[in-house]
C-alpha cells in the first residue's frame, strides 16, 4: 500500500511492517498505540522504525492512518480527564484565607 508520511511516499505491506518490528522491544505506551503481533507499541516508535525518520518529522495521525489501512489494531490516546472540584476564584481565595464568603 502506498502512503505518504512526512511528505515522503512509502510502499508499506502488513508483512513488511511485521518483519520491521520483529525483535523491537516496545517502549512504554503513553498516548496512541498500534498492536503488531502480540506487542503494543507507541505510534511514534512504529513510525520511526518503518520509515527511518525522526519522530519529530511525522504526526501520529499519519502513522495511525497507514497502520489502520494495513489492518493493524490502533488505539488513540484517551481523552484527558476534566478537573473536578475546583472552586471559582472568590471562594478559592476565601478558603485560603479561612473566611467564608456568601456568593449568592
Amino acid at each position: 500500500m502506498r502512503c505518504v508520511i512526512a511528505r515522503f511516499p512509502f510502499d508499506l505491506t502488513k508483512s513488511g511492517v511485521l518483519e520491521s518490528m520483529k525483535g523491537v522491544k516496545p517502549e512504554q505506551v503513553v498516548g496512541a498505540s498500534v498492536t503488531i503481533g502480540r506487542c503494543t507499541y507507541p505510534v511514534k516508535q512504529v513510525g520511526q522504525v518503518i520509515t527511518g525518520q525522526d519522530r519529530r518529522d511525522f504526526s501520529t495521525g499519519e502513522v495511525l492512518r497507514a497502520m489502520t489501512r494495513l489492518g493493524f489494531t490502533c488505539r488513540t490516546a484517551p481523552p484527558a480527564a476534566e478537573p473536578t472540584g475546583l472552586l471559582s476564584p472568590l471562594p478559592q481565595a476565601s478558603a485560603v484565607l479561612g473566611v467564608q464568603v456568601n456568593t449568592d
